[in-house]
């Protein structure tokens, strides 16, 4: 894996036009498994968040879950980044945007759909709660709810994020025909003006200038999508000159723990986006070169690949829970670790059957290619050879 992937990182990918009508289609960027097992450590972030915001642990043990993942909501920040680092990594040139959304639709909307009847269904049985309002259940089932913000917390809460993710998807052709038509200036000062822009919103919302925080607002989430885009671009522009995977993995970690010192909300984006704006490339680069890496373990790539059923199924669990634990009951570090692991094991065991009986065949059946029509003498049109498969997000 050395001397290809090697010379497909350091040579930048012919422009879009430039190849003459019948050439062969440029080649398939190379996978890149690393982010997949990444994705799995941004799940288990934000999974340790909710336990330790549902108080399971008390005295020693809640002050321990606080500090260890009190700053888990930066998984999600981590998962925008990589999205728009991953679409562009396995952007094809010649598609076109209904055919992009289509195959954004088979990968997250089973998933979403299936959680969300569940937690229709809990809302009236184990949990109690008040049942939605008919126009909040269906901006939740077609992913606009983040956008009005008495709505963001309906049925399944994870879902928000799922709702900004749509927007991204709708803005992406646009963003990928302006990337393709920048050069490594003018891409880099892109990323530049969304660090920026990062930074503005976070001092705004500290301030208070929002009526609501704009945390869980789709458009104010963008700049950090759009920075991952970037950062793709570079890499297969061979222009990216960022730190390595173990130097970008200690910002990371060092962005993560300063994120108590600031103000609560999207201030924490400040602290861990240049951690993460590295880390991911790093890691994107050590595959290409063959360089060592803990993330691109056949376990991890696994557990990768159910990350995205076990960050829409977990929260559901740890509800269910509450109906026989009780709310806030901080349990000793021994009981405490004892229901963690339980509701852990639960959410890793349901997101498998999410993602073998939902996810994978609702995917295959969505992007199920037709059958070419006969041509008037009988002879069947020939067939185009086959897309190649995008990157796991």
């Amino acid at each position: 894996m050395t001397t290809a992937t090697t010379r497909a990182l350091r040579t930048p990918p012919a422009r879009t036009g430039q190849a003459a009508a019948g050439s062969p289609a440029p080649p398939t960027p190379p996978s890149l498994p690393s982010l997949t097992g990444l994705r799995w450590m941004a799940a288990l972030l934000v999974f340790g968040l909710h336990v330790h915001n549902f108080g399971w642990f008390g005295g020693t043990g809640g002050r321990l879950m606080s500090w260890g993942f009190g700053a888990g909501a930066t998984g999600v920040s981590f998962f925008f980044v990589l999205s728009g680092f991953v679409l562009t990594w396995s952007a094809r040139p010649r598609d076109r945007a209904p055919a992009f959304w289509r195959r954004r639709i088979a990968r997250v909307y089973p998933v979403h759909l299936v959680t969300l009847v569940m937690a229709l269904v809990m809302a009236g049985t184990l949990t109690h709660r008040p049942l939605p309002a008919p126009d909040q259940a269906l901006a939740n089932a077609l992913l606009v709810h983040s956008w009005w913000h008495p709505w963001w917390q309906t049925l399944n809460p994870v879902s928000w994020s799922l709702a900004c993710e749509a927007f991204f998807y709708a803005a992406f052709p646009l963003l990928f025909l302006l990337l393709r038509r920048l050069g490594p200036r003018g891409t880099t000062a892109l990323g530049g003006l969304s660090v920026a822009a990062v930074v503005l919103l976070a001092w705004t919302d500290a301030h208070h200038w929002w009526t609501h925080s704009v945390y869980s607002f789709p458009a104010a989430r963008l700049p950090e999508f759009v920075l991952g885009a970037v950062t793709a671009r570079l890499v297969l522009l061979g222009r990216w000159r960022g730190p390595g995977l173990e130097a970008s993995l200690a910002l990371a970690v060092i962005g993560y723990f300063l994120v108590p010192q600031v103000t609560p909300g999207y201030s924490a984006t400040v602290c861990t986006l240049a951690g993460f704006a590295l880390l991911i490339p790093a890691a994107a680069v050590a595959d290409l070169r063959g360089l060592p890496s803990l993330w691109r373990s056949g376990r991890m790539v696994r557990l990768g690949e159910l990350s995205f059923a076990f960050y829409m199924v977990h929260l559901l669990v740890l509800r269910a829970a509450t109906t026989v634990l009780g709310t806030k009951p901080r349990f000793g570090p021994f009981a405490g670790l004892a229901v963690s692991a339980a509701a852990f094991a639960v959410s890793l065991g349901l997101s498998w059957v999410l993602y073998e009986a939902v996810e994978r065949p609702a995917r295959r059946l969505l992007l199920r290619r037709r059958r070419p029509a006969a041509r008037p003498d009988g002879v069947p049109a020939r067939r185009e050879a086959p897309a190649p498969a995008p990157a796991r997000d």
